[in-house]
C-alpha cells in the first residue's frame, strides 16, 4: 500500500480558499488514482472528487463541482485539492485516498488512506 499524509487544512471564512496537499510514499505514485473524501461529525464519509493516474481526467461530486479542483504532480508524489468559494457546509475532515483503479466514488473501494486534515469554514 501507499502511505499518504494530508496537510493544508485550517480555519477560513466563507467565500475563502484553501489548498490541501497529500504527499504519497512507499509505492510508485503514478500507478495510483487518487481520491478526496470528507467526513463531517455524525455523517458518513462523502466523495469529493477523484483524479486518474496521469492527471488528465477528474470527476467531482455535484456539491463541489465548479468550486474545487484536484490536480497532481507525479514528480513530487503529491495530489492537491484547491477549494474556492468555501461554504460552512464544506466543514469536515478531508481525507485523500489511493487505489490502482480509477473511477471509484465509494470510499469502500479505496485501499489506502491518509490521516485526514480538518477544514473549518466560518460563516
Amino acid at each position: 500500500q501507499v502511505q499518504l499524509v494530508e496537510s493544508g487544512g485550517g480555519l477560513v471564512q466563507a467565500g475563502g480558499s484553501l489548498r490541501l496537499s497529500c504527499a504519497a510514499s512507499g509505492r510508485t505514485f503514478s500507478n495510483y488514482a487518487m481520491g478526496w473524501f470528507r467526513q463531517a461529525p455524525g455523517k458518513e464519509r462523502e466523495f469529493v472528487g477523484t483524479i486518474n493516474w496521469s492527471g488528465s481526467t477528474t470527476y467531482y461530486a455535484a456539491s463541489v463541482k465548479g468550486r474545487f479542483t484536484i490536480s497532481r504532480d507525479n514528480a513530487k508524489n503529491t495530489v492537491y485539492l484547491q477549494m474556492n468559494s468555501l461554504k460552512p457546509e464544506d466543514t469536515a475532515v478531508y481525507y485523500c485516498a489511493a487505489d490502482q483503479a480509477f473511477g471509484y466514488t465509494n470510499y469502500r473501494n479505496f485501499g489506502s488512506w491518509g490521516q485526514g486534515t480538518q477544514v473549518t469554514v466560518s460563516s
